[in-house]
């Protein structure tokens, strides 16, 4: 995240001239001792920065330096943009960064053949913060299909639907989603005639076909994203419904961001928490981790199923 904030400040302070710190700490949403630590690694990297000090003072460039913002390709700054809403180039291991608004911000700032570019990438690539509850997987296919979204090109496809049975379709591209690193391509589908979702991690290949494809006047990413989430999870929760009730003491945030929360009780000095496990197997993976923050009150098969546990910990760790 320090190193995108890092390239930040060296296109703002190049595209307005001279900045104070605290007008930069303001754009890039953090402190200015940050700032000046961040100027610091600029200075000891080699970039001649100046600092003057006075009500028309700043941090600024050496005069005749340029880190050639306007000679940056169209494609190149997209890049920055999407490295900055957390859509690295290769996908590793936690590496799901994400800077805060900064670079949206340049938007105001960067060259006019540029703008069009940011705001068509604004409307094709959507980030997604909300919890998930899957696992990172690594993509092959991902620079294929972030090519063909960013083109408008279509792809033909071999995808694994969850049976494991395979199929070839034919996609028009409509934009990617990422949701904690679960990648997501949402396109039409010449054989089923209609947009669908379709998790990357199942393309077993992706090939781009060349052919120019059209996204409606009409389509939003967010729009379709927001709906389609909601049909998903409402269905999940028909299908996998799995109660369990936990009490912690006082409010815990961190607690409530690991859980499918459906309801909420004060009592006194307590929060009564009740979450979706989905099925019991589930729940008993899950609860685990929990015990040092919450005692899972119902339902009995899974309380019972955590006192077995916790006999065989004793079992292990208090034999003589």
């Amino acid at each position: 995240m320090r190193v995108h904030r890092l390239i930040a400040i060296l296109l703002l302070i190049e595209s307005r001239g001279k900045m104070k710190a605290s007008a930069l700490a303001e754009a890039l949403e953090t402190s200015v001792r940050s700032i000046y630590r961040d100027i610091d690694v600029l200075a000891e990297s080699g970039i001649p920065l100046c600092t003057t000090t006075g009500p028309g003072g700043g941090i600024s460039l050496m005069e005749g330096y340029t880190v050639n913002l306007r000679r940056l390709h169209g494609e190149e700054v997209v890049q920055l943009f999407l490295t900055g809403m957390g859509m690295p180039a290769e996908m590793t291991g936690e590496s799901s960064l994400l800077l805060t608004n900064a670079l949206l911000k340049l938007e105001a700032t960067l060259p006019a053949p540029y703008l069009q570019d940011i705001r068509t990438a604004r409307n094709r690539f959507l980030f997604d913060t909300a919890p998930w509850w899957d696992e990172q997987a690594i993509l092959p296919c991902l620079e294929t299909l972030r090519a063909a979204v960013w083109r408008g090109t279509k792809l033909k496809v071999l995808y694994r639907k969850v049976n494991g049975d395979m199929s070839h379709r034919s996609l028009h591209p409509y934009g990617l989603v990422v949701k904690q690193g679960a990648w997501y391509l949402v396109a039409y589908c010449e054989s089923a005639l209609e947009v669908r979702t379709f998790k990357c991690e199942r393309f077993a290949s992706v090939e781009g076909s060349g052919e120019n494809c059209t996204i409606p006047d009409d389509f939003s990413l967010q729009q379709y994203w927001s709906e389609s989430n909601k049909t998903f999870m409402d269905n999940s929760k028909t299908r996998e419904f799995y109660p369990v009730v936990l009490r912690t003491q006082g409010y815990n945030q961190e607690l409530l961001n690991q859980l499918e929360v459906l309801a909420t009780e004060h009592a006194r000095t307590e929060l009564i928490i009740t979450a979706n496990m989905y099925d019991y197997e589930t729940a008993c993976a899950k609860v685990l981790p929990l015990l040092v923050q919450a005692e899972i009150l119902e339902p009995l098969p899974l309380r019972d199923y955590i006192a077995m546990q916790i006999r065989t910990w004793q079992n292990i760790y208090l034999c003589d």
